[in-house]
């Protein structure tokens, strides 16, 4: 047996039959942590890197059975519902196994190399007929490096065609380490201008252009597909999308996309205590439309793709 196949990390979902994170059908593993804190972040449980709990008070039958299940008290029934001390929750992950309706959730489960990849393949049959594989997200994957590389490595000996969806906004080393493992990297890129780019992201973005620009010198024949989300407000405008698609073009990665903002995962904002920051702002979809057609005619899709 592999010593990677012991290795442990902590990971939140795992989805099968996605066709939008690499080539084919592919199965995402999604890890908690990420160096980013992006305003109009879909996974905000994705965030901490630790296991987190998350509370559905639609479900709530107001029962009790939870607070009286927890052995750290950090459960409060109120007229309103159940309030969580997070401080003192050690998540023994009682009160979610023992609650009736399903009202209490864990983000966040240890799972070894070895169990992870059992499961991804599961559906090796849906890979080799579409050329799909095993695609790690999150989170920031490389957040937990020793994880992320030692699934990577484990799958490269099983024959997994194997793709990454990153911040980037990692130490070079790791990102290199990374990307020797791979088939495919998707890297997004929020915004060239670095100080909007803190704004939005809480971090700059010089580190995530270096990288870029790395694993392209370094593995020239890898497959980059650069994306940007696009987001009312922030980026949804010709100065930002032309920049970016302008470095994409100098970069020679030959791929580049936008992805259209979306309010799906604001409940979960909800069920962790915290706060959506970009409340009801929706993007308009001719702007939307007008920006995916100025990004290809800088950087037109590779021969025989339509506009990403």
């Amino acid at each position: 047996m592999s010593s990677y196949t012991a290795v442990t990390g902590l990971v939140f979902n795992i989805q099968k039959y996605s066709v939008h994170d690499g080539p084919g059908i592919r199965t995402i593993v999604f890890f908690k942590g990420c160096p980013l804190r992006c305003h109009w972040c879909s996974n905000p449980e994705s965030q901490n890197l630790k296991a987190e709990l998350g509370y559905n008070r639609d479900k709530c039958l107001l029962c009790g059975t939870c607070v009286r299940t927890c052995p750290e008290n950090a459960l409060t029934l109120t007229p309103d519902g159940v309030r969580i001390d997070h401080a003192r929750c050690d998540m023994e992950q009682l009160c979610a196994r023992t609650c009736p309706a399903e009202a209490l959730t864990v983000y966040g489960k240890h799972r070894t190399v070895q169990d992870v990849l059992d499961e991804v393949e599961q559906d090796s049959v849906f890979y080799a007929r579409s050329g799909g594989g095993m695609t790690l997200s999150g989170g920031e994957a490389l957040a937990q490096p020793e994880f992320a590389l030692a699934l990577l490595s484990e799958a490269r000996k099983r024959r997994i065609h194997r793709a990454l969806e990153t911040c980037a906004f990692v130490p070079e080393e790791t990102m290199l380490r990374a990307a020797e493992l791979l088939n495919y990297l998707l890297i997004d890129i929020k915004c060239l201008d670095s100080a909007k780019h803190s704004i939005g992201t809480g971090v700059p973005n010089e580190r995530i252009l270096s990288n870029i620009r790395a694993v392209r010198a370094t593995f020239p024949g890898l497959p980059i597909h650069i994306r940007t989300p696009v987001v009312p407000g922030y980026n949804d405008n010709d100065e930002d999308i032309r920049a970016i698609a302008e470095f994409v073009k100098g970069t020679g990665c030959a791929r580049y996309g936008l992805l259209g903002y979306h309010r799906l995962g604001e409940q979960k904002y909800r069920f962790l205590g915290l706060d959506y920051l970009l409340g009801d702002q929706e993007l308009n979809e001719g702007r939307f439309e007008h920006l995916k057609i100025l990004a290809a005619s800088i950087c037109p899709p590779p021969h025989g793709e339509g506009a990403a």
